[in-house]
């Protein structure tokens, strides 16, 4: 597996892998999550111009899986990461975020952070198994930029299944 910069010409790409990567939240009674809607382009652009989406490919240089990243109160926060089903269970997910965490400590940023599913088996179980621990409200780590992101998705309609926001030190 290669990691590299998204190109402008495959962000369509990342729209399709974010609604297959999607389609497993049916099985949990997440249909909501399935159905909605992914990244507009223009965001996606947004990432790519300022280096924040890097992509893993397969062998004929075709993304498979994407990440989208922001600094966050001092923190590289995983803003996106979705991995096309047919990827799925082969370390894709983990190379990309620590391909992030490798950038992130280049930018003396000092942890990696995150927002996800609490009962998802492949959000935050998957996201404890790469050291990620999860935050309590009573968490000085818990920072407003989190907490602002929380309220957001919360707004977005995400709340409505159990979320956390997660951290993984960096050293």
């Amino acid at each position: 597996m290669r990691i590299r910069a998204a190109a402008a010409a495959e962000l369509p790409l990342l729209q399709d892998i974010e609604r297959a990567a999607g389609e497993p939240f049916r099985s949990l009674g997440m249909a909501a999550i399935a159905d909605d809607d992914p990244l507009p382009l223009d965001i996606l652009e947004t990432y790519r111009h300022a280096g924040r989406a890097w992509v893993a490919v397969d062998a004929a240089d075709r993304p498979v899986a994407y990440l989208l990243t922001d600094t966050v109160d001092g923190s590289a926060h995983i803003e996106q990461v979705s991995v096309h089903p047919d990827a799925a269970r082969r370390g894709v997910g983990r190379g990309l975020i620590e391909h992030l965490a490798t950038a992130a400590r280049r930018q003396g940023l000092t942890a990696l952070t995150l927002t996800t599913f609490t009962e998802v088996p492949w959000n935050a179980p998957y996201y404890a198994r790469l050291g990620f621990r999860p935050l309590a409200s009573s968490d000085p780590a818990l920072t407003e930029g989190l907490l602002a992101i929380s309220r957001a998705e919360e707004a977005h309609g995400l709340s409505a299944w159990p979320r956390i926001c997660m951290r993984r030190e960096l050293r």
